[in-house]
């Protein structure tokens, strides 16, 4: 005679919290079906959300095609598969869920408690030259940059062979006559799926930022560009790296013929015995000495010109940007050689090594006065061919075609020691590649080599404030920041992000114009 007040008491709360919607608070519907995320530290957080269908058998090479609605309620608990890699960067520490073929997840960080928030949201592509990385990496984690008031999405995309393989049979059977740039397209297609779900999680599909480093730096400008994306973003955040000539689109028959000889070194008469090869086949088959590289192609369809072309008639998408480089892209070693001693004499025949005709104009305006300045002379070249030069190309076209505004960053803070069992190297003369990441994202916590300061902090505070301030409004600027000015025409300023940051005006125009002339005579 008891337990019928208490099955009644029971279907009450059951009620009353299903009404007020502490109930089932992490459970969000979105395309697919519904989704059980977890709640962590005032925040909701979904993780290995399918955003396409598991890009396999005949799948593989095609663009991504929507994912299939599921039943009942899908567990959004844990990261996805990271997409087929092999381990190549340490700094790389994944969180996911193993690796496999089947890896187009994202992931969901939301300070909302409700859909009609309507907050800005970031979707983040990570770096890894287009042959590794993961949604999952701890600095990465959007926790952080939710807690600053928006939405935070980290995106899976195909990589190598598996994302950037062109080969003349797969243009022949594509409906835009293309291919290869699967990669490039799994990031198009979750900003679709973003565009139509994120408002579930409280955010708003109008308000979307995109963001990443190196390669995924490259990626927001390649998407910036592309006619497929442009229309899906409200502003972009660029850390190293641009697709106007770092990882460059080469033309498709360049592609076609990458993939042709690709084809022929494994024995595969067509694409039906590629398809039929396993991912792990493929892998390995990739990873061989002299095996070819993939790079994203003008293919008519993502890229329906060059994207230089394209971003000089102002085509890209007309919103703000942020971007920038480190003060250390790359060693000195990469321009004197690994057993190369940093002195004038070494540096010049460096030089005249690698500009054969055009080293005196090279030397004027890298020019050390002293054998003190080489290294860094030298650091300075290394880093602008390798990665810093794209970049500024793509700031330098975009104020001048873009008609939004834009913002020009120089990062110089040197990582910090690490801690003692950590691993060992020399210190640090300069940013590193890299090494903004969790500074920019607020993740210095997740990362456990380094033993981070005060200062240290300090720069993170500075450099998370500015790139959350852009995310919100379209500017980095607020109460409490140094100034950062916007560039304009005539009179480029930039900020110089270190413990002290400053606002500067640009000091060597002359060495990225140098860089443009020799590059266009290519």
């Amino acid at each position: 005679m008891q337990r019928e007040p208490r099955r009644f008491c029971f279907g009450t709360l059951l009620l009353i919290l299903s009404i007020t919607g502490a109930y089932a608070a992490d459970r969000v519907k979105v395309s697919g079906g519904t989704l059980e995320g977890a709640e962590a530290s005032g925040l909701r957080e979904f993780k290995g959300i399918p955003f396409a269908e598991p890009p396999v058998g005949a799948l593989r090479w095609q663009a991504p095609q929507p994912v299939k609605k599921w039943s009942g309620v899908r567990a959004a608990g844990k990261f996805g598969p990271r997409c087929m890699q092999k381990s190549q960067f340490s700094d790389m520490v994944f969180r996911s869920d193993g690796m496999n073929e089947d890896c187009l997840y994202l992931n969901v960080w939301t300070p909302a408690k409700s859909a009609s928030e309507r907050l800005p949201v970031l979707v983040y592509f990570f770096g890894g030259g287009f042959t590794a990385g993961d949604g999952s990496e701890s600095r990465y984690d959007g926790a952080s940059m939710a807690r600053k008031g928006m939405v935070a999405v980290t995106v899976n995309y195909r990589l190598g062979v598996f994302g950037f393989f062109t080969h003349p049979e797969l243009t022949k059977e594509s409906p835009h006559h293309a291919s290869g740039n699967y990669g490039l397209l799994d990031q198009t297609a979750a900003l679709q799926w973003v565009k139509q779900n994120i408002a579930a999680f409280g955010g708003d599909p109008r308000k979307v930022t995109i963001a990443g480093e190196s390669a995924g730096s490259i990626s927001v400008s390649a998407q910036m560009v592309s006619p497929l994306s442009r229309d899906l973003i409200a502003g972009a955040i660029g850390e190293s790296g641009s697709i106007l000539g770092a990882l460059s689109a080469v033309p498709l028959e360049v592609g076609e013929q990458q993939g042709t000889k690709f084809a022929t070194a494994v024995n595969a008469a067509d694409l039906a015995a590629l398809r039929a090869m396993t991912a792990d086949q493929l892998l390995e088959a990739a990873a061989k000495p002299g095996a070819a590289r993939f790079s994203p192609t003008i293919d008519g369809y993502l890229f329906p010109e060059s994207p230089f072309a394209m971003f000089a008639a102002g085509k890209q998408a007309h919103v703000p940007l942020l971007a920038g480089w480190n003060s250390q892209e790359s060693d000195a070693r990469a321009v004197l050689g690994r057993d190369g001693a940093p002195t004038r004499e070494n540096f010049t025949k460096a030089v005249e090594r690698l500009y054969p005709t055009d080293a005196k104009a090279v030397l004027a305006e890298y020019a050390p006065a002293t054998d003190d300045e080489v290294y860094q002379a030298a650091t300075d070249l290394a880093s602008d061919r390798f990665i810093a030069h794209s970049t500024w190309k793509w700031l330098d076209i975009c104020a001048a075609t873009g008609g939004k505004p834009v913002y020009r960053y120089y990062y110089s803070r040197p990582r910090p020691r690490m801690i003692p069992g950590q691993g060992t190297a020399p210190a640090a003369r300069g940013a590193s590649h890299s090494a903004e990441i969790e500074y920019a994202m607020g993740n210095l916590d997740g990362n456990k080599v380094y033993e981070w300061t005060p200062e240290d902090r300090k720069v993170s505070t500075v450099m998370q404030e500015y790139f959350a301030n852009f995310v919100k409004t379209g500017d980095p600027n607020a109460a409490g920041l140094p100034k950062w000015p916007a560039m304009k025409e005539g009179s480029v300023q930039f900020i110089h992000i270190d413990v002290e940051s400053r606002a500067e005006p640009e000091a060597h125009r002359g060495r990225n114009l140098l860089l443009d002339r020799l590059a266009s005579k290519q």
